[in-house]
Order: C-alpha cells, then structure tokens, then sequence
C-alpha cells in the first residue's frame, strides 16, 4: 500500500523550545493512525507541525509527494490537509451554513453531505456558531474540515470534554469518514480504547520521541503494554 503521508526525522516546537525530536512514521492512504502519550509528550505539537504551526528546526513532512514542511499553513489545506484543533476555530459570528461554504473546496464533501452525517447541524444551519452547544461546535469543526475535501484530516482530542451521547455521535461520524469513506485520518485522544477501535496504526509518543509504532488492533489487546506506553493503570 502506498505511503499517503512520510514524516521523517522531525523535530520542531515552538520558536527556539524543542518539543519533538526526530519523529519518523508512515502513513498509508486510506488509513487511520490513532496518536497517542500522557499530557505533555507533544501530541499536539505533532498535529500542529503537520498543519505548518509550529518551528520546524529539522526533518521532513511529505504528503502524497509534496513536500509539506516547504508550505505555509494556508498553502498546506491547498494540499490536502484538514485540521480540527482542541480549539476548534469556528467562526463564532457566522452561522453554521456560513461556516461550512466559506471554506469549501471543490470535491464529494459539501455542507449538505456534512448535514446528513451531523442532522443536529442541519437543524441548527441558520444559527451562529456561538449559539452551538460544545459538542455542535466540534462537529461543526469536524464538518469545515471535510469541506476543504482533505487527503489527510488531523483531529485532535474531538472527544475532549463532550456528553456520552456526543461522544459516541463523533466516534460514529469518525468511523464513517475513516473506516466507510477510507479518508486517512490521525486522530489524537486520551480515551485510547475508543480510538484504537477505529484506527489501523498507533504511534506513541514519549518526550517528544516515538516509543511505538505499530498495529493499532494489535495494540489495543496488549493492555499490560497500553498501560506501560501511557504511564496508567487503568485507562478504561
């Protein structure tokens, strides 16, 4: 299977900080690669490096053979990145509909397939994005990243701080998107179980180097190892 997405020897962080240190991993297309690590171990400085929001000191980002870490952020969703970070950056001051056909690309993922995959965004399509509940919010995030039609999306800790039943909306939706639709995906999350379910490679990080890398459902049947890797004793 070909290689989507090549990071190699990547180090970056955040101007003079180094937080990650020579990162190297694949990602074929088609797939999901669950990234996972206790707080601080430079999950999300890896997603945002990805996205071109970090200092990159050294190493290389390819993706489906353009050079990445070459591209500002802006020109990097021209290639095909689609990023939902913790912060979700909505436009709080326009509605929902707005949000999603101001950012729209041309290709199978339009605000009107996004509604069908979240109804509550089509109920609410005519609100503004600072009348969404948080859940609402991160599946408008979720929706604008699919409207830029991504090779890759990057989404990190989606489930972070949501109701039960919006979680399981999201990991439905994420299943859909990656598992039925085959976008490739690299998920960030502290819930592992939930993820690794959904996602065919897992990369931990450790201090901003990788520990693992591997099969995802491999991962997820060696509790001992998945404890060991995250540093817990009961991630249930």
């Amino acid at each position: 299977m070909t290689d989507l997405l090549h990071v190699e020897h990547l180090t970056a962080g955040y101007g003079e900080a180094v937080v990650l240190n020579q990162v190297s991993f694949s990602l074929a297309a088609g797939e999901t690669l669950a990234l996972l690590g206790r707080n601080g171990t430079g999950k999300t400085t890896l997603i945002n490096t990805l996205a071109g929001a970090t200092r990159q000191h050294a190493g290389s980002i390819t993706l489906d053979g353009v050079a990445l870490h070459r591209l500002a952020s802006h020109a990097r969703a021209a290639a095909g990145i689609g990023w939902v970070p913790q912060e979700r950056n909505i436009f709080k001051s326009l509605s929902v509909l707005e949000n999603l056909t101001a950012v729209a690309r041309p290709g199978a993922w339009t605000a009107q397939r996004v509604f069908q995959m979240f109804p509550r965004l089509a109920e609410r399509q005519a609100n503004m994005g600072n009348q969404l509940s948080g859940g609402e919010q991160q599946m408008l995030a979720v929706g604008r990243a699919l409207v830029l039609n991504p090779k890759l999306l990057l989404l990190d800790e989606p489930l972070e701080g949501l109701a039960p039943i919006i979680v399981e909306e999201l990991l439905q939706a994420i299943r859909r998107i990656t598992r039925e639709e085959g976008m490739s995906a690299i998920i960030v999350e502290q819930h592992p179980q939930a993820i690794l379910a959904i996602s065919h490679q897992a990369v931990v990080l450790d201090q901003g180097q990788v520990i693992h890398s591997g099969s995802a459902s491999a991962l997820l049947q060696q509790t001992a190892l998945l404890d060991q890797l995250l540093g817990v004793k009961n991630h249930a």
